[in-house]
């Protein structure tokens, strides 16, 4: 019966974790039916091995006792990701974009959308003086200021990719990793180690909460 209360248990927090938004810092929404859908079939499992008839007292081994402890932990531990050391020790080759929107006016553009529209052209000049309104967690780099980051997916954090963009931050402000910005500005060119790039410069930086669902496609 313990068994079958702890699959119970499980079940439930799977359950409880797609209600909450804890999935969504793990993986994307398309995705969370198919989470329930396994939380679920714990339930039902659960529900019957507790309720079989056993002729023999029941045993719990280890791993059925760690599973219990492990339960406990994720229901009273919530889960708090460093983004920034994630992206720092992922590749940066972005999956393709779900649909074509570098169309979109400059100031409707998202940050990935910024890093794909970068990318798919070589000169930074084009962009210059483009309007910015972006968001996204301060990325820290091994060489020079952090950046201003979003992490894409295609299905979970296991393949989770960053988007990121250098920013010429104003005098004396140095911000913290992992933090969560809104950035209003402009796009200019600097010159760094001989290389020209597009940088976002800042009119105005506003601290914000971590977005429910922080991962884009």
């Amino acid at each position: 019966m313990i068994r079958g209360l702890l699959l119970i248990l499980w079940g439930w927090i799977v359950l409880w974790s797609v209600v909450s938004g804890r999935v969504d810092l793990l993986m994307r929404s398309v995705f969370h039916g198919l989470v329930a859908a396994s939380g679920i079939a714990l339930v039902i499992a659960g529900v019957v091995l507790a309720t079989r008839k056993r002729n023999k007292t029941e045993r719990l081994s280890w791993p059925w006792i760690s599973s219990g402890i492990i339960a406990v932990a994720v229901l009273l531990i919530p889960p708090n990701p460093s983004f920034s050391d994630l992206a720092g020790n992922r590749p940066q080759a972005l999956p393709e974009p779900p649909d074509l929107a570098f169309v979109l006016p400059p100031e409707q553009r998202t940050l990935t959308e910024w890093v794909r529209l970068l990318r798919s052209q070589t000169d930074p000049d084009l962009v210059e003086g483009n309007p910015v309104n972006i968001s996204g967690f301060v990325w820290e780099q091994q060489k020079g200021p952090p950046w201003i980051a979003r992490l894409t997916v295609r299905c979970c954090l296991a393949d989770a990719t960053p988007a990121g963009l250098p920013v010429e931050w104003p005098d004396g402000q140095e911000p913290k990793t992992n933090q969560w910005l809104e950035i209003s500005g402009t796009m200019a060119v600097k010159s760094i180690e001989g290389q020209r790039i597009a940088v976002v410069r800042p009119d105005r930086i506003q601290n914000i909460e971590r977005p429910e669902r922080p991962l884009e496609p």
